[in-house]
């Protein structure tokens, strides 16, 4: 079976950084786009950034575009959320998603992936 897990996730301080992980197993990892998305308490899930199957794209949301990077190691089965200067709003449970590699670039769209993880806790205190 499919299983995504993240790990990485901390109690951190405004303006550190940290990154993030997921291992996938069960699928051929190089075939599939990943994305990372995100869920603060009282909020919807949303899109962090998503890189293609092939790692030659990658996407951001506004809100951490500069602060954020998204790369990924095929040979390790694994994806990767670099972030850096950390705020306060980053505080949410970070997931991992996977989807079959696409000829046009969709990336954002909670619904077009297939695969999720349990996700991890990061939480930034001022």
């Amino acid at each position: 079976q499919v299983q995504l897990v993240e790990s990485g996730g901390e109690l951190v301080q405004a303006g550190d950084s940290l990154r993030l992980s997921c291992a996938a197993s069960g699928l051929t990892f190089s075939l599939h786009n990943m994305g990372w998305f995100r869920q603060a308490p009282g909020k919807e899930r949303e899109f962090v950034a998503a890189i293609s199957w092939s790692g030659s794209t990658t996407s951001y949301a506004d809100s951490v575009k500069g602060r954020f990077t998204i790369s990924r190691d095929n040979a390790k089965n694994t994806v990767y959320l670099q972030m850096s200067s950390l705020k306060r709003d980053d505080t949410a449970v970070y997931y991992c998603a996977a989807r079959f590699r696409t000829t046009v670039w969709e990336y954002g769209s909670r619904s077009k992936y297939s695969y999720w993880g349990q996700g991890t806790q990061v939480t930034v205190s001022s």
